[in-house]
Formats: C-alpha cells, structure tokens, sequence
C-alpha cells in the first residue's frame, strides 16, 4: 500500500510520518520539491503531476494555509490553498479509487451557544480560514471520492510554536497575563490527531461504509484562560521559576484580531467513538505530557 502524505512538516504532518509508517510505503512530502514531486498545495498543477506520478492508495493531507489572521487579507492565498488544492487532491483520489484524509476545522460554525457541534450541525464560518476550510470540506463530498474528513480543534504540538510555549515564555517575562475566557474548546495533541487518523484508517480499509466527516478531539473543554493556569501551575509545580503572579481573564472583545473568533470550539466527538470504539483521553493529559517535554528541553 502506497501512502501520500502532505505536509509533512507541520504539527499534524510531523506525527502522521511517525502513525503511519507501519501501514505501508510513505512517501511523504512539504512545500519543497524533491526528486521531482511537489507537496506545495499553492499550485496546483504541479499537485496533480505529483498525484498522478506517485499513484498513492491513501492521500493524507495534512497542509493548510492556517493563518486565521492572515487569511482575512489574503483570502485568494487561503481559498488556493484550503480549497482549490483540496478539489484537485478529491479529484485525483476518486480518479485513482484511492482514499482521501483530510482535516478540517470547528470555525466552520458559527461559534454560537455552549453545546458541543455534531457532524450534522449547520455550518456558517465567521472568518475567512473557516470559509476556505469549508469549501474544502464541500469540495471533497462533491468528488464522491473515498473519504475521511476530521474536524479538529486547537492543534497543538511540543514541536514548533503553540499557545502552551507562549505563556510560558510570558509567564518568564511578566508579572501579570491577561487570557481570554469567554473561548471554550479542547486542545487537542497532533499526536492524538496522528495516532486515530493511524487506526481508523485500518478500519475503513475493511469497512468502507465508515467514511465520511467525523469530529475528533480531546475529552473535555477549557477556556484559553483555563489552559494557560493549567500550564503555568504545572510549570510552577515542576520547579519552573515563572516572574507571572496574576492571570487575569479578559473577553474576546478586549483583545480585538483582524478575524473574529468563535466562542464556542466544543466538537461532539460521539460519532467518531462509536463508530471506531475509541477512547480519546482527557485534554489535561496531552497537554501536560507535552509540557514535560517541553520543560525538559
């Protein structure tokens, strides 16, 4: 079995070359050519070269344009990338009867209420990332290609750069912090991320009647506010010496962004349990194994 995987340097790509390795052949690829093949989802042509030269059984895209700020000026960037790209990775995929994984996004809700979003909510983006993360997820239903679409949120890694690393670096630096605490949701490990993509791959390969779109997230939920105490107590807790004293919560109103936020980020993760009989720990876990390691460093 022949595996393509699509940015395979970003959070969830970095893990997925570790999660899927054992299933078969990886060729995986990032925005740099190598050897003549092309992962950069900015063009597109040289995207279905790459298709069609490779002949993948499974398409894992882990790329996107995810600058939710930058998106808002740069929407054709983010429409190419999030969007077009995906059409033309659908596309090829049902050409090849191969499948297709791909992620996408809870800002394509409206970020209304305090209940956690079901597959089958009505979607209605409040910014430009998640209007371009939905035409992807459209484009893919209308390919009628084999398919996987999991909808995640609050992404986080102990490599690269994530909300956890920040507020230690300004707990170092600062006496008081202000954090958010009107946004609820689940941050969620790429490890986890990369671990169930891994295993419900296996599955759908022998039941493909499992396809389709699924939430996956950690267990539980958390204002930003929440998350940086939980950070800053383990810090504080495994000896970190931290200037901060104070972390206040402020609304999404007085830290204003050129994209607005949704408040509500809960995604319903029963669909996907059941149907694969998965546990998905807690959030406290990932976050706080990523913290040893982090602090460890």
């Amino acid at each position: 079995m022949k595996i393509l995987l699509l940015g395979k340097n970003g959070q969830v790509g970095w893990e997925l070359q570790r999660s899927l390795a054992p299933l078969g052949e990886l060729i995986a690829l990032d925005r740099q050519q190598a050897n003549g093949l092309s992962g950069d989802l900015s063009d597109l042509e040289a995207l279905r070269i790459t298709i069609r030269q490779i002949q993948p059984d499974i398409i894992v895209n882990a790329a996107a344009y995810t600058a939710v700020d930058g998106a808002e000026s740069e929407i054709e960037q983010a429409n190419r990338v999030n969007a077009q790209a995906v059409q033309v990775l659908a596309e090829e995929a049902a050409s090849l009867d191969a499948w297709l994984i791909h992620y996408s996004t809870d800002y394509v809700f409206s970020g209304e209420g305090v209940t956690s979003w079901c597959e089958t909510d009505i979607v209605s983006p409040v910014n430009q990332y998640g209007v371009s993360k939905l035409a992807g997820e459209r484009a893919i239903a209308a390919s009628d290609c084999k398919h996987l679409i999991f909808r995640t949120s609050w992404v986080y890694s102990a490599r690269g750069n994530n909300f956890a690393k920040t507020m230690l670096r300004l707990a170092r630096e600062r006496e008081t912090l202000n954090v958010i605490s009107d946004q609820v949701g689940a941050p969620t490990g790429a490890d986890l991320i990369a671990d169930v993509t891994a295993l419900v791959i296996q599955q759908v390969l022998k039941h493909p009647e499992l396809a389709g779109l699924y939430h996956l997230a950690a267990a539980g939920e958390v204002s930003w506010h929440g998350y940086a105490s939980h950070v800053i107590d383990f810090a504080k807790a495994s000896g970190e010496e931290l200037a901060v004293s104070m972390v206040n919560p402020i609304d999404t109103i007085d830290y204003p962004t050129p994209a607005r936020r949704p408040l509500n980020s809960r995604l319903n993760t029963q669909k996907l349990r059941d149907k694969f009989s998965l546990h998905l720990p807690d959030w406290q876990n990932g976050v706080t194994r990523m913290l040893r390691e982090v602090l460890n460093k």
